[in-house]
């Protein structure tokens, strides 16, 4: 339990972190954060809560630019993997870890770039939610719920992990 807590902390700041730099980004570029719409894009899979837009076809206002947000996307996913490496003893811990990290981080984002601008002012706003290996787009609802989900999955694996080597160790003694 006493890694929770940092992890959660760590989950909120980075979401903070994100929502700025997303907000920077779209003042740079002058383009609304509420203009995405799969169908205003070839789709290579629709699964209805989630659209992969085909590659080759930029959602931001120039190539450069969407290829310096993939880089970003990037080193977001390598900053919670490091952070759950760091934190995990173990290969459930870790996973467990990412998870709760990424989803605190995720969800937060979302919080965070509500307060600082008032989008997403429902949870059925479209937005991208990556861009890497394809553009993803869908209401704001999938990745939230998707979030407490792994969330959940988090703390089941990183508490279960805990109390497998507090019983290990009690047996030792």
């Amino acid at each position: 339990m006493n890694k929770i807590l940092p992890l959660i902390i760590f989950g909120i700041a980075f979401g903070l972190l994100e929502s700025i730099v997303v907000v920077y980004l779209h003042h740079i570029i002058g383009q609304n954060l509420n203009v995405v719409s799969a169908k205003d894009y070839s789709v290579l899979l629709n699964l209805g809560v989630i659209a992969f837009i085909l590659p080759h076809q930029p959602i931001l206002v120039t190539g450069k630019i969407e290829s310096i947000e993939m880089w970003r996307e990037f080193s977001t996913i390598v900053m919670l993997l490091s952070i759950a490496y760091i934190t995990g003893g173990n290969l459930k811990q870790r996973i467990g870890a990412f998870f709760i990290a990424f989803s605190v981080w995720d969800i937060f984002y979302y919080v965070f770039l509500s307060l600082l601008t008032g989008w997403p002012n429902n949870m059925f706003n479209i937005d991208v939610y990556f861009l890497i290996p394809v553009p993803w787009v869908g209401p704001v609802i999938t990745p939230v719920l998707l979030s407490i989900l792994i969330f959940c999955v988090g703390i089941y694996l990183l508490r279960r992990s805990e109390t497998k080597v507090d019983k290990t160790l009690m047996k030792n003694d």
